[in-house]
């Protein structure tokens, strides 16, 4: 009986055990469970761009931390959105992450329309617990590169280098990368003929200059390319080129012309003003063919002229016919453009009366290295102030002075008629007072 009650006891007590270390096994499960979801975090999650074009493709990247003191499973990241499309990726079965370790997941996606702001869950399953779960926002945008023309000449001077800046703004979200320009048109050459803009950030502008050079009047198109995350779109930005003159070109004027002859050796003396608005750079000045420049000044070199100030030159030459010397002005623009006025002079008379000439304007391209007529561009002396013209008057004009005698043109032409008016004056002055004078005289004495 005792034996019997020691073995119904024993049986008991077993069940009873064995019941214990069920339940104690049930709540270590439920514990695990609950704690393996809990030690895991989004420690940091980042998108390719701030904002997307519908369609685009772009890529959602998050690192996961374990903060437990073991390993724990992860699997099947994924993004829950009706916005986007999910791609398949490269994470396939279980991946562990070691205690205090982290593993970084990229999940790639398509945008759909329409534009707007979204919140995707990003979410992925653990090993024995719940999953983890964490809101991305995504924005969607049909907000382009915008292009505009800030900079260019008032016009297109034929065969002449003008600068045009163009300016890019970036209007989105996020940097946009890689931004690739290309300036093509019929008939135009651009320098650089590309030019690539690393970055232009979010809400910024950036703005690049080209050298534009015209052959005909045509459409010059900028063929900008970008980079948006991953996606590459294209934007265009035209500029019509229209060819003509120059409104604020330099206009090299001849003045005050004087020749004095020594033998076979001639001698031309003036001044040059630049009649235009912006400044003519390494001003020369010569005689051209059948005249032959020789002797002491040849070529007399200037150098700059701003707008609105003048300088003397100097030139000796031989001719065998005074009646057709011709003068040529050379000069520069800012951009490095060559441009040279030729104005025969009829320098027959030597009494100081006005003598006919004409005059003729070229314009030489450093791009090409040819020359060509340019009327009424840059330099063309038909027409305008001095005697010499501007752009838009007609091919003849004439010498506004020629003197013999002394050297030198410009104000010291006059000094001895200057100084003749102020003795003239004095002389009038004295008349004038004598009866006071002789008073004065007399009661000093």
């Amino acid at each position: 009986m005792v034996s019997a009650a020691y073995a119904d006891d024993s049986s008991s007590s077993t069940t009873s055990s064995s019941s214990s270390t069920t339940s104690s096994s049930s709540t270590t499960s439920t514990s695990s469970t609950i704690d393996q979801a809990a030690l895991v975090y989004v420690s940091n999650a980042s998108l390719d761009t701030g904002e997307y074009f519908p369609g685009d493709q772009g890529t959602l990247t998050v690192t996961l931390t374990n903060g437990g003191t073991s390993a724990i499973g992860l699997e099947n990241p994924s993004l829950i959105s009706t916005h986007i499309a999910t791609q398949a990726n490269d994470w396939e079965g279980m991946t562990f992450v070691g205690a205090g370790s982290t593993i970084t997941y990229s999940v790639p996606f398509t945008v759909k329309p329409p534009c707007g702001t979204y919140f995707a869950l990003f979410s992925i399953g653990t090993q024995n617990g719940n999953a983890i779960n964490y809101p991305v926002k995504i924005k969607i945008s049909s907000n382009t590169l915008t292009g505009a023309i800030t900079s260019k000449p008032t016009s297109f001077a034929p065969e002449a280098e003008q600068n045009v800046t163009l300016t890019l703004m970036n209007t989105r979200e996020g940097d946009i990368n890689n931004v690739v320009v290309t300036p093509e048109g019929s008939g135009i050459d651009a320098t650089p003929s590309v030019e690539l803009i690393s970055t232009i950030s979010a809400s910024s502008s950036t703005s690049v200059s080209f050298g534009i050079t015209p052959h005909q009047a045509s459409d010059l198109t900028f063929n900008v390319s970008y980079q948006d995350g991953d996606n590459t779109h294209y934007t265009d930005v035209v500029l019509p080129i229209t060819l003509g003159q120059d409104k604020t070109a330099a206009v090299p004027v001849v003045n005050d012309v004087e020749l004095t002859s020594s033998g076979s050796v001639n001698e031309i003396t003036g001044d040059v003003t630049n009649a235009g608005i912006t400044d003519a750079y390494g001003v020369t000045v010569t005689v051209g063919s059948p005249a032959v420049a020789t002797g002491t000044y040849p070529v007399y070199a200037i150098g700059s002229i701003a707008s609105d100030d003048s300088g003397s030159f100097d030139i000796t030459f031989t001719a065998n016919d005074l009646s057709a010397v011709p003068l040529v002005v050379s000069w520069k623009d800012s951009s490095g453009n060559d441009y040279n006025i030729t104005k025969t002079l009829d320098l027959t008379s030597g009494t100081g009366t006005e003598s006919s000439t004409s005059t003729t304007t070229t314009k030489t391209s450093t791009s090409s290295g040819s020359s060509s007529s340019v009327s009424g561009g840059p330099g063309d002396m038909s027409g305008g102030p001095g005697g010499m013209g501007g752009p838009g008057g007609s091919s003849s004009s004439s010498v506004t002075s020629l003197f013999s005698g002394s050297k030198g043109g410009g104000i010291s032409s006059f000094y001895p008629v200057i100084g003749a008016v102020i003795v003239l004056i004095a002389g009038i002055v004295l008349w004038k007072k004598r009866k006071w004078i002789l008073a004065k005289l007399k009661k000093k004495q």
